[in-house]
């Protein structure tokens, strides 16, 4: 039995109130053969011998697993914002779901394809590939990226390399969801190897997330290392958890998960609102800051886990309950999916799910040179590479995992000091009429959002752009109107001593039919805005 849902030894004895010395020493022995028999009980439910074909089995499921979560999730993506879904609302599942997206919306599967684009440069440059690699593949890929990822993307393409480029100072979505939806190669490819799965994160997780965000990936490839080990849900949520620091944010969030599964053990809408009220503020994501939009990740891995524990191991009800908590509800389900499709395998995936991939197992993912059935064998091999360089054995078709006792990986803490306290419309553009904007604020940090813009069929330009901050030194960068090369955000600056401050931001090459959108102000304090009564 697992800690979280049993009483601490301060309370068991606070409970039996021994009569004297004799009685506590009894009731001491009694903890910690218990305690010894817990601890031997959560090992025997590990299986650290697997067959190739279950190997194998083990990791369509969680590719498979996957793209079904992603499927089911597609209608229902980020339209609903800090509600969760109704068990009244239909969501529709047949088995050409999955061609449809393929062949209508494959941006839906961002977290498959740089899924895959990682696995790519893993074969064509081994085990060993160095971050800048998986770097370069990815900001100069053709398909379209969001949030964390593309700040990441324009950092690198702007000489700002791993792990600069995803670190919170740089990235403003340095805590979004990013890393966490496309971990899953990361513990596909270290069966029971979850210190090993750590390490691939810290290499990839911090092209383009920090703290938080790269926590999320740290636990979700965490949750599949296990699932290849054990077939215990509990455990596997819980065990995960040893990855990361107890002082985070992420931890504490997942914890109180936990804990509220055990309080209301029948009941997700209850902890889903215990969720809500609790851990819905975004403080990074410009884009989510004093709004309804969440695309944090503590959040939405919350979700995850409420899906996995009240799911029981129900494929169905697991995918169902984490697609209904809401926000990004489509690639909550997919991690959710695929660590249960990795723990129950491709052949134990009901039917009704596994028929929407039979006309697109063969297909190529958009903007990929990879598909299902593609995946299936390269992470295949590369899992048994990994586990022969980490103490595994293969004998023939037998596979013996050298299972890992979990280490918590570094303490990293973005935004840290940093309050958002206000969200101002700004509404002006940068043109050749209007060059500069000067905007003043009280803080210690601020993130303007907008966008650069063309007018209809005119050729993408790379707008130059500089800002002063209290009049000193310029600050040059550049706001491409290429969507795939965009700034994500105007400017930011955080880490700023406390007080007023004014930002110029001067467009230097305006043009005709080009301009620059300059649109909301969040400004961040060392307080927050409660106690500075904003």
């Amino acid at each position: 039995m697992n800690g979280n849902f049993s009483p601490s030894k301060k309370e068991f004895l606070h409970q039996h109130q021994p009569e004297n010395m004799k009685n506590l020493t009894f009731l001491v022995l009694i903890l910690v053969l218990a305690s010894c028999t817990s601890q031997n009980s959560s090992k025997t439910q590990l299986k650290t011998t697997l067959t190739k074909a279950e190997l194998q089995d083990k990791i369509k499921g969680g590719w498979a697993g996957q793209v079904i979560g992603c499927t089911y999730g597609g209608p229902t993506e980020f339209r609903y914002l800090g509600r969760l879904i109704d068990d009244t609302v239909s969501i529709p599942w047949d088995e050409n779901r999955c061609l449809w997206y393929y062949e209508n919306v494959p941006g839906l599967y961002d977290d498959v394809y740089m899924d895959l684009t990682f696995v790519d440069v893993f074969e064509k440059e081994g085990l060993d590939a160095p971050a800048a690699s998986h770097a370069e593949a990815f900001a100069n890929a053709d398909y379209m990226l969001w949030h964390a990822n593309q700040a990441a993307r324009y950092n690198i393409l702007n000489g700002i390399m791993p792990p600069e480029s995803g670190h919170w100072l740089n990235n403003p979505h340095s805590d979004d969801i990013d890393f966490q939806i496309e971990a899953d190669f990361a513990g596909l490819m270290a069966p029971g190897m979850v210190n090993t799965a750590s390490e691939i994160c810290d290499k990839i997780g911090h092209i383009m997330n920090y703290g938080d965000g790269w926590y999320g990936g740290v636990y979700v490839a965490a949750m599949y290392s296990l699932a290849f080990v054990s077939d215990d849900v509990n455990y596997v949520v819980n065990e995960a958890l040893k990855a990361i620091p107890e002082q985070s944010q992420f931890y504490q969030c997942i914890n109180d998960v936990i804990q509220w599964h055990a309080q209301f053990p029948d009941d997700w809408h209850q902890t889903w609102n215990e969720v809500e009220k609790k851990w819905s503020t975004d403080i990074g994501c410009p884009d989510g800051v004093f709004r309804p939009f969440n695309i944090d990740a503590k959040i939405n891995a919350a979700y995850i886990v409420v899906g996995l524990l009240y799911g029981e191991g129900d494929y169905t009800k697991t995918l169902d309950v984490s697609t209904r908590c809401g926000q990004d509800s489509d690639c909550n389900p997919a991690s959710a999916g695929g660590i249960l499709g990795t723990m129950i395998g491709y052949a134990n995936i009901p039917d009704e799910w596994k028929k929407a991939l039979a006309p697109v197992e063969d297909m190529d993912f958009k903007y990929t040179t990879m598909s299902l059935n593609d995946v299936y064998e390269i992470g295949t091999k590369h899992a048994l590479q990994v586990l022969a360089e980490n103490g595994g054995k293969v004998d023939g078709e037998n596979i013996t995992v050298a299972f890992q006792e979990i280490k918590p990986v570094q303490l990293e803490t973005g935004f840290e000091g940093h309050f958002p306290v206000s969200r101002e419309w700004i509404g002006k553009q940068l043109t050749g009429g209007n060059t500069e904007v000067e905007i003043e604020f009280s803080g210690n940090g601020f993130a303007l959002t907008g966008s650069a813009q063309k007018e209809k069929d005119r050729e993408d330009q790379v707008l130059e752009l500089e800002m002063r901050i209290d009049g000193g030194e310029a600050e040059s960068f550049v706001m491409p109107t290429n969507f795939s090369k965009r700034r994500h955000e105007v400017a930011w600056k955080y880490q700023l001593p406390e007080g007023k401050h004014t930002v110029s931001i001067t467009l230097k090459n305006p043009a005709d039919d080009y301009r620059v959108d300059v649109n909301d102000l969040i400004v961040y304090s060392s307080t927050p805005a409660a106690e500075t009564g904003k």
